[in-house]
């Protein structure tokens, strides 16, 4: 089924909020919104981190691209099919391969996106990882597979390189999966899904991993990341004969289309408000940005995806783009903090991998 867009990306609209410094100057209440909100950073120092600081590298996450075949409400990258001049060159992604293979403790390569998949050199790169003997990880969107006959034997290729799929499945029902991510969008997540379980993705004893992602289609925190998974699997066997092994439930953090939802539907300030009092000092430790480096399509280095799309990037000045890498002097580099980092922080916590508690 052909998936029908919910609209274009920002960036094409020329909206305010497709530029990160007018994002940053919302998150701070200096444009837009007038809401004087609790620094972050100041919280942390409240608590004894100051500065908040890395541990070793473990995962290396890339943003291979913008480009994808969705165009989703609360995308923070804000992808689409119109993203096609953000797309990581087969050079760049050779500078990855070197410091990755260089460093020892990176043990998991986290590709990311848009749709990984469109990116021309993604099977090339994931290929050359796993030679390394890296655990890769696809955030596969799921509809890509049924997109084009040319993506159609992608689960072959995962499985044949083991690769850890991570999916975006909002929820195991049409009508709220098709509103956050667009018509047709849960019909062929379905039958992705089935294709996976078929070569024996999310089928216990495959050593073929397959986890799905859910994010709230409002402004609330998700529920208990393990009642979740527990109803996401019975519905989706009940339903549909569909398995898979964990789901993670992430907090929408506001950047972005999230943003601009929030911002349209007039919700910023009380779901600002929801995090900082959901703050929980205990999920600080497990915070994804102390032993993740995530890198973007043009080379350029940050604490996170999220601080990636507000181009806030690493603080290490001497080693903030791939040709300038120094393990020595990004080790316990102190990590960029902003008002979005709430999101990470409320309630259980929010990583890429779900629940930090």
């Amino acid at each position: 089924m052909a998936i029908k867009q919910k609209g274009k990306s920002l960036k094409s609209q020329s909206a305010n909020l497709s530029d990160s410094f007018f994002q940053l100057e919302v998150l701070n209440g200096k444009a837009l919104v007038d809401a004087n909100h609790e620094k972050f950073a100041g919280k942390l120092a409240d608590l004894g981190h100051k500065p908040l600081k890395t541990s070793a590298l473990e995962i290396f996450q890339i943003n291979i691209g913008k480009l994808c075949n969705q165009t989703c409400a609360h995308c923070h990258v804000d992808a689409g099919p119109d993203r096609k001049e953000e797309n990581m060159d087969r050079s760049t992604l050779e500078k990855c391969l070197k410091i990755i293979a260089a460093v020892p403790t990176i043990h998991t390569v986290d590709i990311t996106g848009g749709a990984p998949e469109m990116n021309p050199h993604f099977r090339w790169f994931v290929e050359e990882c796993t030679a390394l003997g890296k655990q890769v990880i696809d955030r596969c969107n799921l509809t890509i597979i049924m997109a084009n006959p040319k993506y159609h034997d992608i689960p072959e290729f995962l499985a044949k390189n083991k690769v850890h799929v991570v999916s975006s499945l909002p929820y195991f029902s049409k009508k709220r999966t098709d509103s956050q991510r667009g018509d047709g969008v849960f019909e062929d997540s379905i039958a992705a899904l089935k294709k996976l379980n078929t070569i024996g993705y999310g089928k216990k004893g495959s050593g073929l991993i397959l986890d799905l992602v859910y994010n709230p289609n409002g402004a609330f925190l998700p529920d208990d990341q393990a009642n979740l998974q527990s109803e996401f699997k019975r519905q989706l066997k009940r339903k549909f004969d569909i398995e898979f092994n964990s789901l993670f439930a992430i907090t929408n953090l506001p950047v972005s289309r999230f943003l601009d939802y929030l911002i349209q539907t007039e919700n910023y300030e009380d779901y600002m408000q929801l995090l900082i009092e959901a703050f929980n000092p205990n999920t600080v430790e497990g915070l994804m940005c102390r032993n993740t480096l995530s890198v973007s399509w043009d080379g350029f280095l940050y604490d996170c995806d999220f601080n990636q799309m507000l181009d806030l990037k690493v603080s290490s000045q001497k080693s903030q783009h791939l040709d300038d890498f120094d393990l020595e002097a990004l080790h316990e580099r102190p990590i960029v903090l902003n008002q979005h980092c709430y999101g990470c922080t409320a309630g259980a916590g929010s990583s890429c991998g779900g629940e930090i508690m």
